[in-house]
């Protein structure tokens, strides 16, 4: 299976630049454009922070874009909640955030919660993929809620005829970065003892904006940079700069080297550029507003 791997397209209810000079429409239209060539794609997947703002307008150009996209192709959308998220917009929009081939809600099971996290499966190609929702409202960190981990357990006792690929926002790791500390999945024990043992043979997040690769109870966790910008750690420890350029991932599963990850770089003449540079104090107050 071969997945097109998408997060952080940060859309806002209007088409124009962002404080920062961003046009996050532009760049998930280029981001797309330049992944017109990749070639046997069966599901494109979006790790959240699908809208900015929350807005409807923001998820249904989203549905419109990604999910036209992959119509095009003839091949699924799944996606699944951001920090940035807002599960009822979301859910008007999107529906369980699982799209079969012809833009019909396409989950085969969903959860059933009082907060309303949109969290699924569907089958692709024998895949199983599951997409959880790490969405804390008001909050830039990440938590799974013991609903989801018991469901999850639930989905997972038996095993899909080729595996589990599991998608979720906020990673289960950080570099040594103290705001990636603040605002990573802060619960990662816990997804690792329902998951471990299991089937599942990758993870895939967004959110951090930039590539990393980790595990999580010895299964392959990718994080893939940000469509609407990617973060820059080659400044001074504790400031953080993200620059232009959105990137994106493909990843073959059931090869011999699998889980096989590329990136995908859009032809942004303005790449490098930077987007926006914060310094230690205003860092300090991204993690006390939106930390836990």
């Amino acid at each position: 299976m071969r997945i097109l791997h998408l997060s952080d397209s940060h859309l806002d209810r209007i088409d124009e630049p962002n404080a920062y000079g961003v046009n996050s429409r532009a760049s998930l239209r280029q981001m797309l454009e330049d992944c017109r060539h990749a070639r046997d794609i069966d599901v494109v997947l979006v790790s959240g922070d699908i809208a900015d703002d929350g807005s409807r307008e923001a998820y249904a150009d989203a549905l419109a874009m990604v999910g036209g996209f992959a119509r095009e192709r003839g091949v699924p959308t799944i996606f699944t909640t951001g920090n940035h998220d807002e599960r009822r917009a979301f859910a008007e929009i999107l529906g369980s955030g699982h799209l079969d081939a012809t833009g019909a809600d396409g989950a085969t099971t969903m959860l059933a919660s009082e907060g309303g996290e949109r969290a699924a499966v569907s089958e692709v190609g024998g895949y199983r993929v599951v997409s959880l929702d790490s969405l804390v409202p008001g909050k830039g960190y990440g938590w799974i809620s013991q609903v989801q981990l018991d469901w999850l357990r639930g989905v997972l006792a038996e095993p899909a005829d080729n595996g589990t690929v599991v998608a979720f926002h906020h990673p289960p790791f950080a570099l040594d970065v103290e705001v990636q500390r603040a605002l990573r999945l802060q619960n990662p024990d816990d997804l690792a003892d329902a998951v471990r043992g299991t089937d599942v043979q990758l993870i895939l997040c967004g959110h951090f904006h930039m590539a990393i690769l980790g595990q999580l109870a010895g299964i392959p966790v990718w994080v893939t940079p940000g469509v609407v910008t990617r973060s820059d750690l080659t400044g001074v420890p504790g400031t953080e700069r993200a620059v232009r350029g959105a990137s994106a991932s493909v990843v073959d599963l059931g090869g011999p080297h699998s889980p096989l990850v590329h990136g995908l770089h859009a032809r942004d003449p303005q790449v490098g550029e930077t987007a926006y540079a914060l310094d230690a104090d205003q860092m300090a107050d991204v993690i006390a507003r939106l930390g836990p």
